[in-house]
């Protein structure tokens, strides 16, 4: 955010939270304080701040931090698109300097293996100023509705590109065979082709300057922003080996000197097929979220107010509207069955291999593929905020963003291209100066400038965060930033949430008893009376037991207060009522020593048992029991085959709590937490130097799994906790916690290896070609072979697949 902004210059910036016209002038005051502001004038009525600049250099950051300051806001949105005719992490890093120059960005990052700029904005700055400032360096921008990059429905444009510079290779190939053929042929003895120098440069031209116009345009475009990128280095080195070639044969260089019109046509046409299939594995890349895109629906049924069924545009639902969806269709939005009863592949959504059932009131996730019912459902969620909206956000957040290592390699590749150029001089200079003669200083220099590579310094790491969100994705495994693969890497400490988490979810009474007066259906009936209302899961339990046996549950009970962690209290009927766990028993004076023995034994089974008192005495005491999930006891054996201390936190009592752990297989159990006192739990694991992981669902978890080094949100999460955590896992399933170790892992891991090929190739190569050890044509293949290299390594994470653990 430290954008300048430039002098003699005004901007209008939007301002949050005033509610007077007192408040606008504190603002202005504010704002006319920060060096190089001339004038601010703010309006409470548009919310908008008008500033005027003079010569002295102010900083958005500047400007909003001051706003800040004074309690109010800058607004700040996200304008997302695609760039086209980038080729290297020198063309993202020009791209990047143009937008940062556009008054109102406060952050501009562009990613080379997505094609794609992520701007922020504060203020108005509209598309068409955007676009511009991509041109003017060299490139163009396509907005939603036009792009491709990344995955738009149908790759249509990236198909179209592909095959135009597969066009244009093809030709530049015909034209080079000729002139290589025989260098081939000579290799082998044998001298029966030869092409005279007229016709060497009659097909080496249109090569030169067709075919390899765009590598002029680049080198043009770089050199405008004074900067280089490969464009430059390659339009230079062919350009020497043609001119050179040309020099000679009309008589301007070294009598009898080589001619090297085959080196410069080779080059480019070799660089052209790097690239072009670099497109290709690039587009490998991106092809889970293209996937992901592609289930969004573009039309649905919906039910009309005389029930009849209309053909309607996906952007025409809303909430509530009754809509139809036919077998072998896909959900149009996030909905409720109303009718109907079927089978619905969420695979590319959840991960989940195999079809599952749904039938009336189970919730079906927009994109899914109905089977073969047909099904009435109820919109609950649409456009943006439906689940298929929210994970394609969440995947291309995380692909475009740059990890720590990536802004390294892009201060390395902003310095590469200059250094290179000074090799390829001192090479060429220095074999001059050694009497090699004039054709082999110009193939040594030509051979530096044509090998090196920053392309694949700059492919190395953005490639592989792609490949590896995607496959995650494709697994049930959403990542949040690109920050928590290497978070993740270093995980020593997994912390489970039990209810929910390693346990289904779904709390079941199993046993109750009313040592009082209360019968042990009356003592149900009083509880499902003060319960009524309730979202906890023991709530839900305890009213589904009581609708179960049929009981007449008196009217909800008043002044109903939860006490967080503990239970709750009401009136019912002039009585006092307190239900909840043996702390709050304590807490109130409730005597339940009596039933210490029967408690006991409930809890040595790992039931949760909860108390009922009334007006201070205990009326009954009720076991509910929570089901491990099945691929639990397989998800702890895995971390700790792996090295990983398991702890599980709970609100249990020690012996519930010990008998669910043992069931599991984890030893390290803290029982009887409050919710409020999980984060310090968290935080004393840290204390001691761990690297924690902290896997929960609920509300309550939240806090937890912003203090820990990596949040992870299991499926059927809270919202609050989903947005909390650094990774989402669509599915319940603890084995879910292990796979995304794993394809964080594996993801660092490419990165790393990509990044030792990109600088052991240039370390290698560069030497080899200044010794004159390579013809330019060789270099060029090993240049766009090696992008093809990491490129390739970083599309094997495509493959990747979720661990199988035992129960799931």
């Amino acid at each position: 955010m430290n954008q300048i902004v430039k002098p003699a210059t005004s901007l209008s910036l939007p301002i949050s939270g005033m509610t007077c016209a007192n408040c606008a002038l504190r603002v202005e005051k504010a704002l006319k304080g920060v060096p190089g502001v001339t004038d601010a004038s703010v309006s409470y009525a548009t919310e908008t701040a008008r500033l005027e600049f003079d010569g002295t250099p102010a900083t958005l950051a500047a400007l909003t931090g001051r706003v800040s300051e004074v309690g109010y806001g800058v607004p700040v949105t996200t304008e997302r698109f695609a760039v086209e005719g980038m080729t290297c992490t020198g063309c993202a890093a020009k791209v990047e300097k143009a937008l940062s120059a556009v008054p109102g960005v406060l952050k501009a990052e562009v990613n080379v293996a997505t094609d794609e700029a992520v701007v922020q904005l504060a203020g108005e700055v509209g598309r068409q100023r955007l676009a511009a400032a991509v041109a003017e360096a060299g490139y163009h921008a396509r907005f939603d509705g036009q792009s491709d990059a990344a995955g738009e429905t149908g790759g249509d444009g990236i198909a179209a590109l592909l095959r135009s510079e597969g066009f244009m290779l093809v030709a530049s190939a015909v034209l080079t065979f000729p002139l290589v053929l025989p260098m081939v042929l000579m290799a082998f003895g044998s001298h029966a082709v030869m092409v005279s120098p007229l016709w060497q440069l009659v097909l080496a031209t249109p090569v030169q300057f067709i075919a390899g116009a765009r590598f002029y345009r680049g080198a043009w475009s770089a050199l405008k922003f004074r900067s280089a990128n490969m464009d430059v280095l390659v339009a230079l080195g062919s350009s020497a080996a043609w001119g050179y070639s040309l020099a000679v044969m009309l008589g301007f260089g070294p009598v009898g000197g080589e001619l090297y019109f085959e080196g410069a046509a080779a080059v480019i046409t070799l660089v052209l097929l790097g690239k072009w299939m670099e497109a290709r594995a690039k587009r490998g890349t991106t092809a889970a979220l293209r996937s992901l895109m592609a289930l969004r629906p573009r039309r649905a049924r919906r039910f009309g107010a005389d029930g009849g069924i209309e053909e309607i545009g996906i952007e025409e639902v809303g909430v509530g509207d009754r809509l139809q969806v036919r077998p072998g269709e896909a959900v149009p939005v996030d909905a409720t069955i109303l009718e109907g009863r079927s089978e619905l592949d969420e695979s590319l959504i959840t991960g989940e291999s195999l079809p599952v059932a749904r039938g009336v009131g189970d919730k079906v996730t927009g994109g899914a593929i109905n089977g073969g019912g047909v099904l009435t459902v109820e919109a609950t969620a649409v456009g943006e905020d439906t689940t298929l909206a929210r994970i394609v956000a969440l995947v291309r957040e995380a692909q475009s963003g740059k990890a720590a290592v990536q802004r390294l390699v892009d201060r390395i590749s902003a310095i590469f291209v200059p250094i290179v150029v000074a090799i390829s001089l001192v090479a060429f200079v220095g074999w001059l100066l050694a009497g090699a003669g004039l054709d082999h200083a110009v193939v040594a220099g030509v051979s530096v400038l044509v090998i090196a590579c920053p392309c694949a310094l700059g492919l190395a790491t953005p490639t592989a965060i792609v490949a590896g969100t995607g496959a995650a994705a494709r697994a049930g495994i959403l990542v949040r930033d690109v920050d928590v693969l290497e978070r993740a890497r270093r995980i020593d400490t997994v912390v489970f949430d039990k209810t929910g988490t390693l346990t289904e979810g779904k709390p079941r009474l199993t046993a109750m008893k009313a040592p009082g007066a209360e019968g042990d259906d009356s003592a149900l009936a009083l509880v499902a009376a003060l319960q009524q209302g309730s979202e906890h899961p023991l709530a839900r339990a305890l009213l589904e037991a009581a609708k179960e046996r049929g009981l007449a549950v008196p009217a909800a009970a008043s002044d109903v207060q939860a006490l967080t962690g503990r239970g709750i209290r009401g009136t019912l009927e002039g009585a006092s009522l307190l239900m909840g766990n043996p702390a709050l028993m304590q807490e109130e004076g409730v005597d339940i020593s009596a039933s210490a023995g029967i408690a006991g034994e409930w809890e040595a089974k790992g039931a949760t048992v909860l108390y009922l008192a009334r007006d201070g005495k205990l009326a009954a005491l009720f076991a509910l029991a929570d089901s491990p999930r099945g691929d639990a006891a397989g998800a702890v054996a895995a971390l700790k085959a792996e090295g990983i201390r398991v702890v599980m936190l709970t609100g249990d009592s020690p012996a519930a709590a010990g008998a669910v752990a043992g069931r599991l297989g984890i030893t390290e159990v803290k029982a009887g937490v409050l919710p409020g006192d999980k984060a310090e739990h968290v935080a004393a694991l840290a204390a001691e130097g761990r690297h924690v992981a902290m896997v929960g669902d609920g509300v309550n978890d939240a806090p937890a799994l912003a203090k820990a080094s990596l949040g992870i949100a299991i499926g059927g999460g809270s919202d609050v906790a989903v947005e909390t955590a650094g990774l989402v896992l669509l599915r319940p399933l603890p084995s879910l916690v292990v796979a995304a170790l794993k394809v964080a892992g594996a993801t660092r891991r490419k990165i790393s290896q990509n990044l030792f090929w990109a600088f052991a190739y240039n370390v290698v190569a560069l030497p080899l070609a200044a010794f004159g050890l390579l013809t330019p044509a060789i270099a060029g293949a090993a240049m766009a072979l090696s992008s093809l290299t990491v490129v390739g390594n970083a599309l094997l994470l495509t493959r990747w697949k979720a661990p199988a653990l035992k129960g799931e």
